[in-house]
């Protein structure tokens, strides 16, 4: 297998969009699929999960055919933290409400780069924090509290 593998980055992507767009497929069977005029909750998890698989067999194609770097180091400091920052994110999105807990998520996600710049990454607070407000509060009205019980919201 190792000789067929002309780039084990893309290959392995590729392997893991695979997976992961199969898992979902999997998952999404138990819920009604319903049509294109009248949508089920299957839907439109399913036609995404089918869009990755489609991907990661791509990816995997081309890890087949294009040489490639061979996978030198794994970014685990990345991994942790950018799974902690998800975490803190749904732990805390009620209580201390969408705009904190977005801020929260970006600053562990940015303390994750080798870039990591404390000014760049409250700009970025902010302005993520914002955003999501206006789009999924506001926009959409999705029942989230822009601020939270624990600092003194709804």
């Amino acid at each position: 297998m190792q000789g067929l593998i002309r780039n084990p980055k893309d290959f392995w992507s590729g392997a893991l969009f695979l997976a992961l767009g199969l898992g979902f497929l999997i998952i999404g069977q138990d819920y009604s699929f319903g049509t294109a005029r009248r949508m089920g909750p299957a839907f439109f998890p399913t036609v995404l999960a089918a869009i990755l698989c489609v991907i990661g067999v791509a990816v995997i194609v081309r890890g087949l055919l294009t040489r490639g770097e061979p996978i030198t180091g794994f970014a685990l400091k990345g991994l942790v933290l950018v799974t902690v920052s998800c975490i803190a994110f749904a732990v805390t999105v009620r209580g201390a409400g969408l705009v904190a807990s977005v801020a929260l998520l970006t600053l562990i996600s940015a303390i994750a780069s080798v870039h990591f710049k404390l000014k760049a990454t409250i700009i970025m607070m902010v302005v993520l924090g914002a955003f999501c407000a206006l789009v999924f509060v506001k926009a959409l009205g999705l029942p989230i509290p822009i601020l939270g019980p624990w600092l003194g919201g709804n």
